[in-house]
């Protein structure tokens, strides 16, 4: 009895956070439906009385959004496929490579990510500056290209493939890099999709990097462009809500078909250390 009872108190706990968690997702979508009163309407309304499809229309045209997304689709994709090919080394290095200084270097490394990203911005935003790439697909990009956080999880699990495994390749005639692309990538699938999985994600909402370095609409994203609802007359919620609905689906739906490779990834890292 204790036992069935525990389990329906975990049942609807979890039920309590679905719900908490959804809830702003579904008041998005009802207010994108609605028209500028019933917005700010009190007490709130949750269904509106007549559903406003055409706030989506007026959202799209009211900025130049294909420029946006074309632009959050090559920074997302160049980020992605350059951080993951420097953390694949990176984290090879880590896990199998010996060479002088690399657990003093590993540490040294670790401790990066105890730093506030916050702290990283005026650096970087100097440095490109400098290099006079303010407000081009570079300062979106280069800053990016690497991640400690993502070598650190692949490092986890190239560690946690037996030793055996890396022995025979190199019984076999395989090189480090033979080895590393055509059986450890390969066996490591899992983590690699969660981890870029998370960079996707992580790099399509990105807001506050893209809104520093960029001054034309020609470079904005799509999570800057949402800056064109907000004016200094006032906020156009409806349209704001709308917007945004379309900017976080395409986000949504990759985490819907890939959230247990993310699960499975993450839960994997943490097996040896």
């Amino acid at each position: 009895m204790a036992k069935r009872l525990s389990r329906v108190l975990l049942y609807l706990i979890v039920i309590l956070g679905g719900i908490t968690m959804l809830m702003p997702f579904l008041w998005m979508v009802s207010t994108s439906l609605k028209t500028a009163p019933e917005t700010i309407k009190v007490p709130p309304l949750w269904i509106p009385k007549v559903f406003q499809w055409g706030n989506y229309a007026k959202a799209f045209d009211a900025a130049p959004f294909a420029r946006y997304f074309v632009n959050s689709v090559i920074v997302t994709v160049v980020t992605t496929v350059g951080q993951l090919f420097t953390s694949i080394l990176a984290a090879f290095a880590f896990a199998r490579l010996q060479f002088y200084g690399k657990n003093l270097l590993f540490l040294i490394f670790l401790g990066t990510m105890m730093i506030p990203g916050e702290m990283l911005i005026i650096p970087n935003f100097v440095t490109l500056s400098k290099l006079s790439l303010i407000d081009t697909y570079g300062a979106l990009i280069i800053p990016w290209l690497a991640s400690f956080f993502t070598v650190f999880t692949l490092r986890q699990t190239f560690q946690s493939t037996p030793d055996q495994i890396y022995y025979a390749a190199k019984i076999d005639g395989a090189s480090d890099w033979k080895y590393l692309w055509t059986v450890l990538v390969p066996m490591s699938k899992s983590t690699i999709t969660a981890v870029t999985v998370l960079q996707v994600i992580g790099s399509w909402n990105a807001f506050m990097w893209p809104l520093i370095v960029t001054n034309s609409e020609n470079m904005r994203t799509l999570p800057v462009g949402l800056q064109a609802f907000t004016t200094d007359a006032g906020t156009q919620y409806q349209l704001l809500m709308a917007a945004s609905t379309f900017v976080i689906l395409p986000m949504v739906i990759v985490y819907i078909f890939l959230q247990k490779y993310i699960i499975a990834g993450i839960s994997k890292a943490g097996l040896k250390g």
